[in-house]
């Protein structure tokens, strides 16, 4: 294993989207491994290291309400954007939202909090400079200042998520029992970029805290 970190997470608002309902958005109950890989990433990332996700503490009963958000249903294509960098002055450039603007509902998360226990490991893509050490004592430099590429959000750009370093004893979470929170998301495979197949796990919370360690992937 390589150099691991705990970081404490929370926020207003939070919507990890379960990608089986097509038009209306609703939240998994907890933050997915994919997502707090993501946060980790906003803060430091390069590509010679790559994040995993040891344990997700779980610290507030999710409490989902109801929203209406206002959505495009289109975007630019990967063809026009070509042309635009190619300098075609013709190609489309802008969205016109009064054509393509439609309401979703949501259902989100109020007052998630977290503690992610993670580390990284060293990729393929690493160099000679690139130790495990070098890298560590950055992340914790910017952990410890509240540093990062772009705001750390929970599932939208809407929902800011705010962070900390933690370098004391994990606080033990409130929450007791088993709870089964059903099929959830690990991560996308993107190991054959023109066959991008998401991974799922059963996810089983116990007194918080879900333990990705030993888990089954099912894709």
């Amino acid at each position: 294993m390589g150099y691991g970190v705990n970081v404490e997470l929370w926020g207003d608002y939070a919507l990890f989207t379960r990608p089986e309902f097509k038009v209306e958005r609703v939240s998994y109950d907890i933050i997915t491994p994919s997502a707090a890989r993501g946060i980790l990433e906003a803060i430091y990332w390069k590509p010679a290291i790559k994040y995993m996700i040891d344990k997700i503490h779980v610290y507030n009963e999710p409490k989902f309400t109801n929203i209406r958000r206002n959505e495009i249903s289109s975007k630019i294509s990967s063809n026009e954007a070509k042309k635009l960098m190619e300098g075609n002055k013709t190609a489309k450039s802008y969205i016109n939202t009064r054509d393509v603007i439609q309401q979703r509902a949501s259902a989100i998360i109020r007052e998630p909090r977290y503690v992610i226990e993670a580390h990284f490991e060293l990729t393929d893509n690493a160099g000679p400079d690139d130790t495990e050490e070098k890298h560590y004592n950055i992340l914790l430099r910017r952990l410890r200042k509240g540093q990062f590429f772009h705001q750390p959000c929970f599932g939208c750009r809407e929902f800011p998520a705010h962070f900390r370093l933690i370098e004391e004893e994990i606080p033990a979470s409130e929450l007791t029992g088993e709870k089964d929170l059903g099929f959830m998301l690990y991560d996308m495979d993107f190991s054959d970029r023109e066959n991008i197949v998401p991974m799922f796990f059963r996810a089983r919370m116990e007194n918080g805290t879900v333990d990705l360690d030993n888990i089954e992937i099912v894709r």
